[in-house]
């Protein structure tokens, strides 16, 4: 692929994948609307995992206080660690089973511009309505088995392409009491198993079709990818509490509608 195409496909996947509009929806839509040959899942694959990467940097005490917590299991110092590490595991329970069901299907007759399109719009507003209705307050420490598994429930929607897996939770996390920040400080943990289970899935599928390459283009795309989530997780948790939800509810609309245009004028 030219270098330019997989800058563009890496930033984009860094900047969208924890914010509430869309990476998958995003990927989809650019080959189709510049002509561009298909990025194919490697390339995909690659920034997902360069985004992980992002993750796991960014909330490491998170990820070394749970794993200190499930190491010494009867130290009462790690209760907290213990108790957020289960929660991820009960919110990624969901996805794991319906992950299987849909990762074909989501890969063939869902990868659809007009769906992109109806789901960027619906659930845009949905996450306005979600952050507007429903008081919140809790804390990443204050949520519930139930609170983790509802969100992870609502993540399950996030298989369709559009929806966007930041944006489902977010708007769960709003419904069950829980703040702007903390809510995104939770999603975005989330999606260490959720990705990592998707790019499994997907590497395990090119290993059987005979395409599992890992060439310059991928390690290029991955780190791109990265260092951008990096900064866009830094800017989200910083500010998500001042600037709400609306600046991407508005371009969620936006897009939608174009896309819907774009749709039907050809």
């Amino acid at each position: 692929m030219p270098f330019f195409h997989i800058l563009v496909l890496a930033v984009i996947q860094g900047i969208t994948e924890f914010l509430p509009i869309s990476s998958s929806g995003h990927l989809l839509i650019i080959p189709t609307l510049t002509g561009w040959q298909d990025q194919g899942q490697s390339i995909d694959i690659a920034v997902h995992v360069g985004t992980l990467v992002a993750v796991v940097a960014y909330f490491r005490k998170d990820i070394m206080q749970i794993m200190t917590a499930f190491v010494k299991p009867n130290d009462p110092a790690s209760a907290e660690g213990r108790r957020l590490g289960w929660h991820l595991i009960v919110g990624s329970i969901p996805i794991i089973f319906a992950g299987g069901a849909m990762y074909y299907l989501v890969q063939g007759e869902l990868r659809s511009i007009l769906l992109v399109a109806a789901t960027t719009i619906f659930f845009g507003l949905f996450l306005g309505w979600a952050d507007k209705y429903f008081p919140a307050s809790k804390k990443v420490t204050e949520i519930s088995m139930m609170d983790a598994f509802v969100i992870g429930l609502f993540q399950v929607l996030s298989l369709l392409p559009g929806t966007s897996r930041s944006g489902i939770t977010m708007s769960a996390a709003r419904m069950r009491g829980i703040s702007r920040s903390d809510g995104a400080h939770f999603s975005i943990l989330l999606s260490i198993p959720t990705i990592l289970g998707a790019g499994t899935l997907a590497t395990y599928h090119l290993i059987q079709i005979g395409d599992a390459q890992v060439g310059f283009d991928a390690v290029l795309a991955g780190v791109v990818s990265c260092v951008v989530a990096f900064m866009v997780i830094s800017l989200l948790m910083r500010w998500i509490e001042k600037i709400g939800y609306t600046p991407f509810i508005i371009y969620r609309l936006i897009l939608g509608v174009f896309l819907l245009a774009v749709y039907f004028s050809s």
